[in-house]
């Protein structure tokens, strides 16, 4: 006899379903699991059979098969735990077998029987959904993340004799129902704009960052608050639409990271690696490839602070991701596509020892300062949008009270601009993302204006790239001023950013 149940196992960010198929017969009382488990599945058979029994079941006597099918896909993690017994449950006759043909079950089994919280819960309800799935079994602490389907029903359950009462026909147990977050709620941050003293210019520029969703570099000398204003910088991005936080959840999901109370991402990720990161943990891979710290900052915001310090192969493969907005890692066995729609933000010194320029400090030497500028290459400051200075602050800044605006009055701005570029580019797409198609019928110029351009891209030597991203920060400078078209004062202001360090 053979009793069927159904799973899922991750790849990537994606989920897989998979059929756990048991079947009992005669002989020594055994749990033999096949279909290419690994070390974690394959331990499964003493926490199931363990759970079973402290549950106050019956774990069959005689040898049991447990096939995982597709036998070519390899099932990694411990969530196949209550699949597997409750496919025993069932070839037994303990769990009514067709109330498991619409019913997909993950979940970890403690030996008391508890269900343990496990990884892509999100991921795996999509996927349930798509593959026609009614309902959804997961541990009670995944419930509010994998009740984003409203189509499916999902329970989130405590225990294993919980899911054996609710396969059986109980009605004490009732689907979990998602509680959408207001998303003001989710943009309350101790830090703000207003207690930066000086710095217009820097403030200037991650405005017009973060409302075209640009890459930005700032450099300066130690102490200038380069860090202070890229922790700052979430505070006026534009909360996250919920397509938005379904995104951010499966990839923090995927990956194991922590998840907000109520299930979804509600805050933009802001990722800060620090420099001695690995190249794997960076952008993806791993023995089992797991998301790098470009695709967790999806939607949000990588900062990169002492950005020449990061190795020169990390960097360089920043190049893709952010051209492309997905990182690819490919293995012998598999290619994953992780997405990767993040703003880089980096922050420099000037030179190694940061004091290059100032008279009263003692620079290390010319050759040292060209060598470590040259740390960035020229492809990847191509795709720096905005490159800004951060002086010092004079002594009167340091002891003014700070006038700025407050986070909350320049985020609005911010979401203006954004919705302008929402209903001329589409829903969720930033002036950052323009094709060049979108530059030709999108971006208009007139005479005064492409004679301006020719000039600074004779006097900067811009290349073919930098000057497509001159246009879409003009562009976004003009829907900050609520200008229906791009005037010579943008493209002004546009080059400023670039002039920097060209």
């Amino acid at each position: 006899m053979v009793a069927q149940a159904h799973a899922a196992t991750l790849n990537g960010i994606d989920a897989l379903p998979i059929i756990v198929e048991v079947d009992l017969r005669g002989g020594q009382a055994k749990l033999l699991i096949v279909g290419l488990p690994d070390k974690a599945v394959q331990e499964s058979s003493e926490r199931v059979a363990t759970a079973i029994r402290n549950s106050g079941l019956t774990f069959p006597n005689g040898l049991l098969v447990c096939n995982l099918a597709p036998s070519d896909v390899r099932k990694e993690g411990s969530g196949f735990d209550l699949p597997i017994a409750i496919a025993i449950l069932a070839v037994s006759g303990q769990v009514a077998s067709q109330t498991l043909r619409e019913t997909l079950i993950i979940g970890e089994l403690g030996l008391d029987g508890n269900l343990r919280r496990i990884d892509g819960a999100v991921n795996i309800a999509i996927m349930a959904h798509q593959q026609g799935f009614k309902r959804l079994i997961v541990p009670e602490s995944n419930a509010p993340e994998a009740a984003i389907i409203p189509e499916l029903e999902v329970y989130g359950l405590k225990s294993l004799l919980d899911v054996v009462e609710l396969l059986n026909g109980s009605i004490l147990h009732q689907p979990h129902v998602l509680q959408i977050q207001p998303t003001g709620q989710a943009d309350e941050y101790p830090i703000d704009f207003s207690d930066v003293k000086g710095q217009s210019q820097a403030i200037r520029a991650l405005e017009i960052a973060a409302a075209g969703g640009h890459n930005i570099l700032m450099t300066g000398p130690p102490g200038s608050g380069k860090t202070m204003l890229a922790r700052r910088l979430p505070t006026i991005l534009p909360p996250l639409t919920l397509e938005e936080a379904i995104e951010v959840t499966r990839v923090y999901s995927s990956a194991g990271e922590p998840r907000d109370t109520n299930g979804l991402v509600w805050r933009r990720p802001f990722r800060s690696p620090h420099h001695a990161t690995s190249y794997a943990a960076i952008v993806g891979g791993g023995k089992t490839p797991k998301p790098g710290e470009v695709s967790l900052a999806h939607n949000g915001v990588l900062f990169l602070d002492e950005m020449p310090e990061f190795g020169r192969d990390v960097l360089e493969a920043l190049r893709q991701p952010l051209e492309d907005a997905v990182v690819t890692v490919a293995r012998v066995q598999s290619t994953l596509t992780f997405p990767a729609a993040c703003m880089l933000v980096g922050a420099m010194n000037p030179c190694p020892c940061g004091f290059k320029g100032y008279p009263e400090a003692n620079c290390i030497g010319a050759a040292q300062c060209l060598k470590y500028g040259a740390k960035i290459s020229g492809p990847l400051l191509d795709r720096i949008d905005l490159h800004v200075n951060v002086p010092r602050l004079k002594p009167e800044e340091l002891t003014a009270i700070p006038a700025g605006a407050p986070s909350a009055t320049i985020r609005e701005r911010v979401i203006t601009a954004r919705s302008a570029q929402a209903q001329r580019l589409g829903s969720a797409r930033t002036n950052a993302s323009m094709t060049p198609r979108d530059l030709k019928s999108l971006i208009q110029m007139d005479d005064e204006s492409k004679s301006f351009m020719q000039s600074a891209a004779h006097k900067l030597n811009l290349s073919a790239r930098v000057f497509d991203r001159l246009l879409k920060v003009a562009q976004t400078i003009a829907d900050l001023d609520h200008s229906p078209k791009i005037t010579r004062s943008h493209l002004a202001e546009a080059v400023q950013y670039r002039s920097t360090n060209e």
